[in-house]
């Protein structure tokens, strides 16, 4: 046993994926795909698309909302384990949207996604409310507080929001930070410490995973 998590340095990361990853071949030749790409650094880690998966599966979601999709491997690992169901997924418009839907169709899960390209917050808002069973946040992080909300209106009691990026690989430590992303996020985990409407998790997964489960 250990009282405190373990520093994963690259043997021991290379350990834990090649014992515990699933990818397919075809999310494989997404990820390097991405990676080829100058915003690679927008990729979640593929042990991170997985435990979307797993999550989606362990609450049994049907409908889904991704705020941030990129090239679409996190989307991908969701709507995947949905089998049916929807997912909407909100991002602006980019030479990436087409890369997402060709790997959705290679795969044979387009059909479940539906892609909206405007500002987030604005789509968020034409929804219903507590409807949703699992919302993952990973886009601009000056609006998590506002995500927050939305997603706490459109959640069904007990549904889950995960917000990305919770640890902004150390910069949440930064006193007085110049960003306003920083700020956000500072502000996001500091909000949702002692936040009676949610059950909470962050795990030092990937950048950082904030689980947040609706009372």
């Amino acid at each position: 046993m250990t009282a405190q998590t373990l520093y994963l340095d690259d043997p021991l990361y290379h350990y834990l994926q090649s014992v515990s990853l699933r990818e397919t071949p075809l999310l494989a030749r997404l990820r390097a795909e991405t990676q080829a790409m100058p915003e690679a650094r927008w990729q979640v880690a593929p042990e991170q698309g997985q435990l979307l998966a797993l999550l989606v599966r362990l609450i049994g979601a049907q409908r889904v909302i991704e705020v941030g999709t990129f090239t679409g491997y996190s989307a991908f690992c969701m709507a995947q384990a949905m089998e049916h169901g929807q997912l909407l997924c909100c991002d602006l418009e980019g030479s990436y949207n087409a890369v997402a839907w060709r790997y959705w169709q290679e795969a044979g899960v387009a059909e479940r996604i539906e892609l909206r390209l405007a500002p987030a917050l604005q789509t968020l808002a034409t929804l219903p409310s507590e409807r949703y069973d699992l919302i993952f946040i990973d886009a601009d992080k000056a609006n998590y507080p506002h995500y927050l909300e939305q997603a706490l209106r459109l959640l069904r009691v007990g549904g889950l929001v995960l917000f990305d990026n919770t640890l902004w690989s150390g910069r949440v430590l930064q006193g007085a930070p110049d960003s306003e992303d920083t700020r956000a996020i500072q502000a996001l985990n500091l909000t949702l410490k002692d936040d009676p409407r949610v059950d909470l998790s962050m795990l030092p997964i990937g950048d950082g995973l904030t689980l947040c489960r609706k009372r």
